[in-house]
C-alpha cells in the first residue's frame, strides 16, 4: 500500500485505513479560481494528521477552477494525500485515460469516479458537455488500466496502473430501487470505497447501510456538511436535489447566538452517529476547512497520525500522509 513518487515510495493512509477498517476521515478542498494555489495549499496543510486524504474537486457545480489533477500534485508536494476527483463532464474517453495514465506518474493514486454536474449549472452555461463516459463506465475504465488494458483492449506496453477507485453514493436518493441498482454496478465496476453526498437523514443511512451496502463489504464515508447559518441550510434545502436539513437543524441555527459555533456542534454531533453506523466520514466545510480539525476535536476523534516534525524528510521531498 505504497505511493510512488518518483525515486521512492511512502505508504498510502488512505488505503491503510479501509484495508484495516479503521473509522477513515477524508475532507474536501476547492482549487483556486486563478493559477494561486497558496490558499488551497494552506487550508489542506491544516488537516495533516486529522485525515486520511484530502478530495480535490474537479470543476464542482460546472464551475471554472484549476484542474484537480494539477492541484492533487500540489497537495502532494505538500505533505497532503490528495485524492483527486475526476468528472466525465468535460473529457471524452482518451483524455480521461491519458489523465489516469499522468495522475499515475506523477503519483496521484487515489481517484474518485464522477459523472459531473451538468454544465447549465455552472458559470459556462453555453459550453459543451462531454459525457462520453459516466461514473460507472469510467469505473470499468479505472479497472481496465489497473489490469494493464486500454478501453481498445490493447496492452499498455508500460505495464498496468494501480489506482485506488472510489465512487459517489447518495443514500438519500429518493428512488430506492435505483440507489441500490447504481450502488451495486459501481461496486462490480471496482469501486473501492464510497463517499456520500451531504447526510441529513441518519436514519435513512442506516437503512441504506443494512440493506443495500453491507453485502458489498465497501467503506462507506458519510458526507458530514459544516452549516454555517440557518440561512445556509434553507439554501441548501432549496437548491441541491435530495438535501432536507430537518426544521429542528435550521431552528437551532436560527435560535443560536453563534451560528457557525451551533453548526460546528452539529457535524460533530453527525460524526459521533456516524461512528455507530458506518466506516468512516467525508467532511466538506466549504471555505472553512480551517475548523475541521475543530470539529474533530468536538467529536471526540483523535489525529490519525502524527505529523513529521522539520529536518525527518529526505532533503527535497516531501512526506506522503
Amino acid at each position: 500500500m505504497t505511493i510512488s513518487n518518483g525515486s521512492y515510495s511512502v505508504p498510502s493512509r488512505l488505503r491503510s485505513a479501509i484495508a484495516t477498517h479503521q473509522f477513515t476521515i477524508t475532507a474536501e478542498v476547492m482549487p483556486p479560481k486563478g493559477g494561486d494555489p497558496s490558499h488551497m495549499v494552506n487550508m489542506a496543510q491544516l488537516l495533516r494528521g486529522r485525515v486520511h486524504g484530502v478530495n480535490i474537486t474537479d470543476g464542482s457545480r460546472a464551475v471554472l477552477r484549476m484542474s484537480s489533477l494539477a492541484s492533487a500534485v500540489l497537495l502532494k508536494q505538500a505533505g497532503v494525500e490528495p485524492i483527486c476527483q475526476m468528472a466525465c463532464r468535460d473529457r471524452n474517453r482518451i483524455a480521461l485515460q491519458a489523465d489516469l495514465m499522468g495522475a499515475h506518474a506523477l503519483g496521484i493514486r487515489n481517484v474518485l469516479a464522477l459523472t459531473g454536474d451538468p454544465v447549465k449549472a455552472g458559470d459556462y452555461p453555453k459550453a459543451r458537455g462531454v459525457f462520453d463516459l459516466e461514473s460507472v463506465r469510467l469505473l470499468r475504465t479505472i479497472n481496465h488500466l489497473n489490469q494493464g488494458i486500454d478501453l481498445n483492449d490493447k496492452k499498455l506496453p508500460d505495464g498496468p496502473l494501480d489506482i485506488f477507485v472510489g465512487a459517489a453514493v447518495d443514500p438519500q436518493c429518493a428512488s430506492w430501487s435505483g440507489l441500490q441498482k447504481r450502488f451495486e454496478r459501481k461496486v462490480e465496476a471496482g469501486a473501492q470505497f464510497f463517499q456520500s453526498q451531504l447526510i441529513s437523514d441518519f436514519d435513512r443511512l442506516e437503512k441504506f447501510i443494512t440493506q443495500i451496502a453491507a453485502p458489498a463489504q465497501k467503506p462507506i464515508l458519510a458526507g458530514i456538511f459544516l452549516l454555517k447559518s440557518a440561512k445556509n441550510a434553507a439554501f441548501l434545502n432549496r437548491n441541491v436535489p435530495g438535501v432536507h436539513i430537518p426544521e429542528d437543524i435550521i431552528n437551532r441555527l436560527a435560535a443560536a447566538e453563534d451560528p457557525l459555533k451551533e453548526g460546528i456542534a452539529i457535524a460533530a454531533e453527525q460524526i459521533k452517529l456516524a461512528q455507530t453506523l458506518c466506516q468512516g466520514v467525508h467532511i466538506m466545510a466549504i471555505r472553512r476547512e480551517d475548523l475541521i480539525p475543530e470539529i474533530l476535536d468536538r467529536a471526540g476523534i483523535e489525529p490519525v497520525y502524527s505529523v513529521p516534525t522539520a529536518g525527518t524528510q529526505p532533503a527535497g521531498q516531501w512526506a506522503v500522509v
